[in-house]
């Protein structure tokens, strides 16, 4: 029996607590982040916090209307850019993780819940990867302003407002992202933890987001010398408003006294 799982980047993020209430299914798991739910034989939703939602055997009709209950403004999941899918098939006694397949020994939903949370999270990599190569073309166009020009083509407010936002970056990547974390379900079971390990193998998973992380990390970098360059620039001319307001001081009083004199 071969089980499809689709996930997909539907929204910026999620309150799970909403999702609760819109969704209204019978729930599995849940915490601040997730929302593990049953939506009838052999099916399953797993809403993230960071936007993404995973469909475990549902048609294409299904998936549609519980994407319309969760984000009416979201395009049909066909649409979607964002999206990553595995099928999972059922084979008594075996356990294997292919490119594009997991096979199971058993119908077991929370070995289920590990394939929809790994492929979840191979979309939101897919999400910061986009995001971080905004970012860096941004700052590699300063970083050539700087080149050419000898000086950088943004404001001071303009450059804290961009740190700003690199640094939440960093902070979302790892707040909603377990790369390096086991689920607490394949602590004291050996099959499960298995699997967790070859699915983040399969979709590669630690490489992606420590290249993404490296990234984030040179833009901050950057960022941080552009800062400098700011501080320094403001600097210059805070010194040169003070050589000013000294030698207008100086006139007047050169001027006074001349006036004295006649």
């Amino acid at each position: 029996m071969m089980y499809p799982v689709i996930a997909l980047q539907i929204a910026p993020s999620f309150n799970i607590r909403q999702c609760k209430q819109k969704l209204a299914l019978p729930i599995l798991f849940t915490d601040s982040d997730e929302l593990f739910l049953s939506n009838g034989t052999e099916k399953f939703v797993y809403v993230f916090q960071y936007g993404v939602v995973a469909f475990f055997n549902h048609s294409t009709q299904e998936i549609n209307a519980l994407i319309e209950q969760l984000n009416p403004e979201a395009t049909p999941w066909q649409e979607q850019d964002l999206k990553e899918t595995i099928r999972v098939y059922v084979s008594e006694g075996e356990q294997k993780v292919a490119f594009d397949k997991v096979t199971l020994a058993h119908f077991d939903p929370e070995a289920i819940r590990l394939v929809m949370l790994n492929t979840s999270q191979s979309v939101a990599l897919d999400q910061y990867l986009e995001i971080t190569d905004q970012l860096l073309a941004e700052t590699n166009k300063y970083t050539k302003s700087l080149e050419l020009k000898g000086k950088l083509d943004i404001s001071g407010i303009k450059l804290k407002r961009f740190i700003g936002k690199v640094l939440n970056i960093k902070n979302q990547i790892s707040e909603n992202l377990y790369i390096f974390d086991s689920p607490d379900i394949t602590w004291e079971n050996e099959s499960l933890n298995t699997l967790n390990i070859a699915l983040k193998q399969t979709f590669d998973l630690k490489d992606r987001y420590r290249y993404i992380y490296e990234r984030t990390a040179i833009i901050k970098e950057d960022l941080e010398l552009f800062k400098d360059i700011m501080e320094h620039r403001e600097s210059s001319k805070l010194e040169w408003i003070i050589i000013l307001l000294i030698l207008v001081e100086v006139v007047d009083l050169f001027v006074i006294r001349i006036l004295k004199l006649m």
